[in-house]
C-alpha cells in the first residue's frame, strides 16, 4: 500500500514569485528529540510529598551530571525536547505495593528545563508496553508537585500503516500517548510492567528496550499577523467585523468568521512554510493564519460542481492553518503524501488530558506535532485535522485541507480516509457540545468534497490491525470511531457515544 508522494518544491516556486524565501532545509526525523506546548501552569497541580517511598527510585543526579539528550535550539526554531533514559527502580516494599510487585524503570524527582508535555518512547515500534506509566510534575517556579497522572500506554494504533513508506523508514519508535501537563520544570516518572500471567504475579512481562522520557517544550506562540496588535479583542461568540483581518487568535474566540474576512500574509516565509501555505492558496492568501468560513452557496460555487449536480456538501468551516498554530515546517518531511480519495472519517481523542484552555490549544498541537515527528519518528503530525474543546478546527498533517492527504491516525485504515483528533481525553468525561458540532461541520464539508454521505456506510480494505487482518474488506460507518478499526478505547466511550449525533448533524448540513 504505497501513497503518492508529491514534492513541495513546485508549490514553493510559486510562492517564491511574491515572497522572499529562506534557503530550503530538509529535516529528517531524529532519534529521541521532540517539541513542547506553551508555558502555562497546570490548572490543577497537586502538592505534597511523593506517594511512593524514595527508596524505590535511584538517587537523583544533579542536572549537570545527568545524561540529557537535548535537542539544540536553533535560531528561529520553536520548541525543543529533552530525552532522558529511564533507570531501574528498586523493588517496592510489600507494605507499599504488595508481594510480587514489579520494580520497573523510572526517574526520581529532578529539575528540568521548562516543558509542557511528556511521553515515553522506546526503540522498537513493534514492541508493546504492557504495564503502567505514571508521571508527576512540578509547576514552573513553584514547589507544588502534581499528583501521579496516568499516561495512556497503548498508542501503537495511532500510526502509519504496516508496509507503508512512513512505517518502513527506520525512524519510527514505540511510544505512549503524549500527556499535556502545563508549564513545568520538575519531573518524576515510574513505569511498572504487568504480570505475565494474571494468576501468577511473580512473573512480569518484559518492558521494551530503550525506554526514554520525552519532555516537550512547544515554544512560544507564533507572532500575530501585521494588524492584529492594533485590532481590538473580539467579544465572545461574535464574528470578526467584516473587512478586518482574521488571525488565529481572533478565530479562537470566534470559530466561524464571515466569508468576507481576509487574512494578511507575513512579510516573509521560509521555503517550507511557503510550500505548506501554497497548497491552500486557493482558499486563503499565502501565509494566512485562518482559512475563512463560507456559506453553503459559496462553498458549492467554490467546489466547481458540474451543472445540475446535487450539491451534497456542507458549508466550509473556518480552519486555523498550520501557520496559525505555529507549526515549524522544518520539522516534517519535505514531501506531501496523498491517497486517491476520502471515503470515511475516523474520530479520535488525543488522550492528552483535559487540563488545557482553548488559548493553549495551539501549544498543545505544537507539542503533539514535535512528539510525533522528533520523538516517535513520524513524517509529520499524525492527524489530518484537530478540534479543541471550544470547537475551533485546525489543519493537521500538511498537504492541503481539501486534498486526500495520507495520515497516520488509524493503523490499518489510513488509506482513503481522514483522521480527526478531538483534543482531550473522553473515556469518562463528556466531550463539549462545541467540539461535537465542529466534527459535524468539518465532516459535512470535507466528506462532501469527495461525495461521501456522513450517515452512510462504506467498505474499506484493512492494511492490517489487531482487529482485522490485512486485506480484509470491512463495512463501516462513513463517520467512525477509532475503535471501529482497531481494538482500542479511542476515541473514549463518551465521545464515541456522540458520533451518532455527529453523523445526523453532518448529513443535515450537506442538505441530505
Amino acid at each position: 500500500m504505497r501513497a503518492l508522494l508529491v514534492t513541495s518544491v513546485g508549490v514553493t516556486c510559486a510562492a517564491a514569485l511574491t515572497l522572499p524565501l529562506a534557503a530550503p532545509a530538509l529535516s529528517a526525523p531524529a532519534a529521541h528529540s521532540s517539541a513542547r506546548p506553551p508555558s502555562l501552569s497546570p490548572e490543577s497541580p497537586g502538592s505534597g510529598p511523593p506517594s511512593a517511598p524514595a527508596a524505590e527510585f535511584p538517587a537523583a543526579a544533579s542536572p549537570a551530571a545527568e545524561s540529557h539528550a537535548v535537542e539544540p535550539r536553533a535560531a528561529g526554531l520553536a520548541g525543543s525536547t529533552q530525552s532522558l533514559p529511564l533507570e531501574p527502580l528498586a523493588a517496592p516494599s510489600d507494605r507499599v505495593a504488595g508481594a510480587g510487585a514489579a520494580a520497573g524503570q523510572g526517574l526520581a524527582q529532578r529539575d528540568a528545563r521548562p516543558f509542557s508535555l511528556v511521553g515515553v518512547v522506546w526503540d522498537d515500534a513493534e514492541a508493546e508496553l504492557h504495564g503502567t506509566v505514571q508521571v508527576r510534575t512540578r509547576a514552573t517556579g513553584s514547589t507544588n508537585w502534581s499528583d501521579w497522572q496516568d499516561v495512556e500506554t497503548h498508542n501503537a494504533e495511532h500510526a502509519a500503516d504496516l508496509g507503508s513508506d512512513e512505517r518502513s523508514s527506520g525512524a519510527v519508535r514505540g511510544a505512549t500517548a503524549p500527556l499535556w501537563v502545563g508549564d513545568s520544570d520538575g519531573v518524576e516518572v515510574r513505569v511498572r510492567p504487568e504480570p505475565a500471567d494474571p494468576q501468577d504475579r511473580s512473573e512480569t512481562a518484559p518492558l521494551p528496550e530503550g525506554l526514554h522520557l520525552e519532555l516537550v517544550d512547544p515554544g512560544p506562540d507564533p507572532a500575530p499577523d501585521q494588524d492584529s496588535a492594533t485590532e481590538p479583542a473580539p467579544e465572545p461568540a461574535r464574528a470578526a467585523p467584516v473587512g478586518r483581518t482574521a488571525t488565529a487568535a481572533t478565530f479562537a474566540a470566534n470559530p466561524a468568521p464571515p466569508a468576507t474576512t481576509t487574512a494578511v500574509a507575513p512579510e516573509a516565509l521560509t521555503a517550507e512554510s511557503a510550500a505548506a501555505s501554497a497548497v491552500n492558496a486557493e482558499l486563503a492568501p499565502l501565509g494566512a493564519s485562518v482559512i475563512p468560513a463560507l456559506t453553503k452557496a459559496e462553498t458549492e460555487e467554490a467546489a466547481n460542481l458540474a451543472p445540475g449536480a446535487k450539491p451534497y456538501i456542507g458549508p466550509r468551516p473556518g480552519i486555523i492553518t498550520r501557520k496559525g498554530w505555529g507549526a515549524d515546517e522544518k520539522l516534517r518531511e519535505r514531501n506531501f503524501a496523498y491517497t486517491k480519495t476520502v471515503k470515511a472519517a475516523f474520530v479520535h481523542h488525543s488522550a492528552t488530558g483535559n487540563n488545557y484552555t482553548c488559548k493553549q490549544a495551539p501549544s498543545v498541537l505544537r507539542s503533539i506535532y514535535r512528539y510525533h515527528v522528533k520523538s516517535s519518528g513520524w513524517r509529520d503530525f499524525g492527524y489530518n485535522f484537530a478540534v479543541d474543546k471550544c470547537g475551533n478546527i485546525y489543519e493537521g498533517r500538511a498537504g492541503g485541507v481539501t486534498k486526500a492527504v495520507l495520515g497516520a491516525h488509524t493503523l490499518g485504515f489510513n488509506s482513503n480516509t481522514m483522521g480527526i483528533a478531538v483534543l482531550g481525553s473522553y473515556s469518562s468525561t463528556n466531550p463539549p457540545a462545541a467540539a461535537v458540532t465542529a466534527v459535524s461541520k468539518l465532516t459535512a464539508w470535507k466528506l462532501g468534497l469527495f461525495g461521501a454521505n456522513p450517515k452512510g456506510k462504506v467498505t474499506l480494505t484493512s492494511g492490517g490491525s489487531n482487529k482485522y487482518k490485512a486485506g480484509a474488506k470491512v463495512k463501516m460507518n462513513v463517520i467512525s470511531g477509532h475503535r471501529d478499526g482497531f481494538a482500542t478505547e479511542c476515541p473514549g466511550a463518551r465521545l464515541y457515544k456522540k458520533l451518532g449525533k455527529a453523523r445526523t448533524s453532518s448529513a443535515k448540513l450537506q442538505g441530505r
